[in-house]
């Protein structure tokens, strides 16, 4: 096997990589690194370049060749030197440089979206990428990230994607005014997920009501939504608690409230109760 052709820390191409862990050389660049084999092999589209060790190369063949046939560069390095551009612990052995992939709002509302998730001064890296997660497992059509929350390209925040950053169009930093009124005058309507709301997620669907366009509104892991965000809605729901937990957090919550939109929406009477006439 020939010797890796990055060996260097001080490399051109190693600095720049590890540069992109700060938020202000990433927005400056249009570029971010996705970590790991998973994340690699989604980002194919995107990618710009592939660092990858020897034996990480022969373990992903799939991944290297996906990436030549992508025309996409793939350079081998030194274990140290993907630790160098990597944000884990312990690296994986292969990571990516990806350009910028959001989609301007405009853009998702001539879509015309029917479930979309966004996320209002959240702060939290893990949750918004755990929330993207399962906005696409749920099948929704877009996330939108207000102007307040965390940077869609942090580390962690792509890791807690698991690749599905790359599956669904996402918007930043929106204020959340013009997130409302964009979806609104799109048709969908808007429900803010609080602890506190008036309506209970189990009457709405027995109601039938959550069968159209919907976007859910999920607010910060401390301090949920402010009133201010929470007046602009169309309802506030809380998930009902049947046991004695105080309360779930953002990114189970929000797996739940996108999973019932989902459901509602594939239902033929808008997920009515069985029990109901």
């Amino acid at each position: 096997m020939p010797p890796p052709e990055l060996t260097s820390l001080r490399s051109p191409r190693v600095t720049a990589a590890h540069r992109l862990a700060k938020r202000s050389f990433r927005g400056k660049e249009r570029r971010f690194i996705a970590e790991g084999p998973q994340a690699v092999r989604e980002a194919v589209p995107h990618l710009i370049e592939v660092y990858v060790t020897p034996d990480a190369a022969e373990r992903h063949a799939d991944i290297v060749a996906a990436a030549h046939t992508a025309g996409v560069t793939v350079l081998t390095a030194t274990a140290e030197v993907i630790a160098e551009m990597s944000d884990t612990v312990t690296p994986q052995g292969i990571v990516g440089l990806c350009r910028f992939l959001d989609t301007p709002f405009e853009d998702i509302l001539a879509t015309r979206p029917r479930l979309v998730a966004v996320l209002a001064n959240v702060r939290d890296p893990g949750n918004a990428g755990t929330v993207l997660r399962c906005a696409d497992a749920a099948g929704a059509d877009a996330v939108v990230l207000t102007d307040a929350s965390v940077d869609l390209y942090n580390p962690k925040a792509v890791r807690a994607s698991a690749g599905s950053l790359f599956h669904l169009p996402v918007a930043v930093g929106v204020p959340v005014e013009t997130v409302v009124d964009g979806l609104r005058a799109a048709g969908v309507r808007l429900l803010a997920a609080d602890g506190a709301g008036e309506r209970d997620l189990d009457a709405e669907l027995d109601e039938g009501t959550m069968g159209g366009p919907t976007a859910w509104i999920f607010g910060n892991e401390a301090w949920g939504l402010p009133e201010e965000t929470r007046a602009l809605a169309d309802a506030v729901v809380r998930v009902p608690i049947h046991g004695r937990a105080e309360s779930l957090n953002l990114a189970t919550a929000a797996a739940v409230c996108l999973y019932a939109s989902a459901r509602a929406q594939r239902a033929p009477a808008g997920c009515r109760s069985v029990t109901m006439s």
